[in-house]
């Protein structure tokens, strides 16, 4: 992949840099400025620059960084994510790798452990979501885990029907991998039951072809706590 963009000769020599710009923020999800200067060893104006060339090519989009607990002075940092189009320009690279990782883990250890690993992948995004939706009421935990999801990258929303609430997403970053192991969808269902506090069902998953991701919240049965 080359995010080349323009006849800039130095731009085409910082090509590989923002490629590894772009893929950090791919394996590790929404990240700040600074926090890519530390992790590439970049200075600041160096991780800015490469940031915005990957906004004005639409590989990133900014958005408000979610602060949890006492906000300071000035504005929360922006952190950058992987647009739709930006994980399409890496071809599905790790769709491939990951999907054949778990092919072997299903003939050596057989579908229960796949099932346990898409439930631990999930662990610390369930460690992070859990104070956000303990601190909620309940009718409104749905619209926190939706906000949460969003800013992962999930593009996750909450609608109202006569049967309850549905929480529709409509990015899922690991889609092409789930296609072939559904255990992901399920493990992500049992995370947002727990999380919630109630009884959900899933309705659709892009996995499977559909448009979006649908999660069904049944009507009249509000979340009162959330288990321990």
């Amino acid at each position: 992949m080359k995010y080349t963009g323009t006849d800039d000769a130095s731009v085409v020599d910082d090509a590989p840099t923002r490629e590894r710009v772009a893929t950090t923020i791919l394996q590790n999800g929404p990240s700040t400025a600074a926090d890519l200067a530390v992790q590439l060893r970049l200075t600041p104006a160096a991780v800015r620059r490469h940031l915005d060339q990957l906004l004005a090519e639409g590989v990133l989009e900014a958005r408000d960084q979610r602060v949890t607990g006492q906000r300071g002075r000035g504005r929360p940092a922006k952190v950058f994510v992987i647009t739709d189009a930006g994980r399409d320009h890496f071809g599905h690279a790790y769709d491939v790798l990951a999907a054949g990782a778990l092919r072997y883990l299903a003939e050596t250890g057989g579908d229960d452990a796949v099932m346990e690993f898409a439930r631990h992948r999930l662990t610390d995004i369930e460690a992070r979501y859990r104070p956000l939706l303990a601190m909620a009421d309940p009718d409104q935990r749905p619209q926190v885990l939706a906000e949460a999801l969003s800013a992962d990258g999930y593009a996750a929303s909450v609608g109202s029907t006569p049967a309850g609430t549905q929480m529709c997403q409509h990015h899922c970053p690991v889609a092409h991998v789930a296609e072939e192991f559904p255990q992901m969808c399920e493990a992500e269902t049992e995370m947002f039951a727990r999380l919630l506090g109630t009884h959900v069902q899933r309705l659709a998953t892009i996995a499977h072809g559909d448009g979006v991701c649908t999660t069904h919240l049944p009507k009249n049965n509000p979340a009162e706590r959330l288990p321990s």
